[in-house]
């Protein structure tokens, strides 16, 4: 998985050494010696010490609780794991008697005691009501005291009034802490090397909900809520920037790739948050005078019948294969580097050529200069002409027209959008018309109404599916898609006077 190659990878540039273990090996399927191989594989690609490649393997069976250091090897319990970690993983390096220093690797944030730093302490010993110093990354230094440390035991947290070299705890005692800093003695501060945090590269924009049925559902709706919000979050989410803009209601938020932004939105759903929420938008950088655009590691699994539509697919977004590796069972390996803005509303036409049997995965890769223009979204959408309530009468007759979103008795408004047009093209369509009662009989009886079940898409699939002129709406209660200009007339006049500068230019 993209995930596991990009968390060995961080492992692995800090010098850490590892122990495989394979597990799942009661399967009838099991391939112990081939998946082995492909690990070794993966580190070399990873530029692995020597020391790093002389990893130790155990095989394992979670299920029934064995562990083996030999694949024929009998046994009953997991002390083959439990000795390899053991053996192999050091003890905890440091002196008790040195200056304290103290690694913030991670943030939460307390209510009653505002942020609480975890890390390791790497010298010293610290207590309740030290005064420490905090080295910040530019060079600055606060001096505070410590109000609380936090023990572990297992999962549950303790308060203990002291801690010393080789303990993992949490620190608390000030606001301004940030990971990657450094805690550490007052009369003796050594910093400790710094943790570089990954830059985001996908950026979306929050805004107040200005649709005809804002206020309605959620409990915050106000800029300042949304704002505030934002701001509690950024205490928690490191890797998060939050950006004003010339706009008093609406914010820039960066993260580091669609699913962070989209936990993001609907976390603050679920609190009771109204907003919306734009495309989602790649952030270049400048690279010797060249735009660069952040690449991920897609690998794919899918069916051998489906692997030249899948290779098509890539190629029309620029994708770059890397790899691919035929399996046993049917199903083929496939490996690209392909653009973010190439996955950007890819996974719907993905499982539609698929047949809903491929799986993506893809996690960032690197920064490549930009790989060219890339075809957007092929299919117009169904916009609502009129605000009302819809009908199964007119929902009948536009089914021949496209996919809906909705089915009857829905609440919509004008520029809301209410399915997926046939052709490329946007059209406007009436929802809510109903069928004219007259005390004339009708020369034949009345055909049954029959609907197609409406398609029902994500949070994730909805942020892919919208385009550069259209907006999401968020609510506790619904998530709607709609046209950043609700107007008919109004947007076709905008449009125009794109097209009439854009030829000038």
């Amino acid at each position: 998985m993209p995930q596991t190659k990009y968390v060995l990878k961080k492992s692995l540039e800090i010098g850490l050494d590892a122990i495989v273990v394979l597990n799942k090996i009661d399967r009838a399927n099991a391939r112990p010696d081939e998946v082995l191989n492909n690990v070794f594989d993966l580190f070399v690609e990873l530029n692995a010490s020597d020391e790093q490649l002389d990893f130790p393997v155990v095989y394992t069976s979670a299920k029934d609780g064995i562990a083996k250091y030999e694949i024929d090897d009998e046994s009953d319990n997991l002390i083959p794991l439990f000795e390899t970690i053991i053996k192999r993983v050091k003890d905890t390096e440091g002196n008790v008697d040195e200056p304290f220093q103290f690694l913030i690797s991670a943030i939460e944030y307390d209510n009653y005691l505002g942020k609480i730093g975890t890390g390791k302490i790497y010298n010293g010993k610290v207590k309740v009501g030290d005064e420490v110093v905090l080295l910040k990354k530019n060079g600055d230094r606060l001096l505070f005291r410590v109000t609380m440390i936090f023990d572990y035991e297992g999962l549950s947290k303790i308060k203990v009034k002291e801690a010393f070299a080789g303990d993992i705890v949490s620190i608390a005692g000030t606001d301004r802490m940030n990971v990657g800093e450094t805690i550490a003695d007052e009369e003796n501060p050594v910093p400790l090397p710094l943790i570089n945090i990954d830059e985001p590269t996908v950026a979306i924009t929050f805004k107040v909900n200005d649709s005809p049925m804002s206020g309605r559902e959620g409990k915050f709706v106000t800029s300042r809520n949304i704002w505030e919000r934002l701001q509690k979050e950024l205490l928690t989410n490191v890797s998060l920037v939050v950006e004003k803009t010339d706009s008093t209601d609406s914010f820039i938020v960066k993260g580091r790739g669609e699913l962070q932004l989209s936990i993001l939105i609907e976390n603050m759903r679920r609190e009771g948050y109204e907003f919306q929420v734009s495309k989602p938008e790649v952030i270049y950088k400048d690279i010797n005078g060249k735009i660069a655009e952040p690449i991920e590691l897609a690998i794919i699994d899918v069916a051998d019948e489906f692997v030249g539509v899948v290779i098509e697919l890539f190629g029309k977004r620029k994708g770059e294969m890397i790899d691919m590796v035929q399996g046993g069972d049917g199903y083929t390996r496939l490996e690209f580097k392909v653009p973010v803005r190439g996955l950007m509303g890819f996974t719907n036409e993905f499982l539609t050529n698929t047949r809903g049997t491929g799986i993506l995965n893809h996690s960032f890769y690197e920064y490549e200069f930009f790989k060219g223009e890339i075809e957007g979204r092929n299919r117009g959408v169904l916009i609502a002409s009129e605000p009302g309530i819809s009908s199964a009468f007119a929902l009948n007759n536009l089914q021949s027209r496209g996919e809906l979103f909705i089915g009857p008795g829905v609440e919509v408004y004008t520029g809301m959008i209410v399915g997926i047009h046939n052709k490329e093209n946007d059209i406007v369509v009436n929802v809510c018309k109903g069928k004219r009662l007259t005390n004339m009989r009708a020369a034949g009886a009345d055909e049954a109404i029959k609907l197609t079940r409406p398609l029902d898409f994500s949070l994730e699939q909805c942020l892919e599916f919208i385009g550069d002129d259209e907006l999401l709406e968020i609510t506790p209660k619904s998530i709607r898609m709609r046209k950043k200009i609700l107007d008919e007339k109004t947007r076709k006049r905008q449009s125009k006077s794109y097209i009439k500068n854009h030829l000038k230019e």
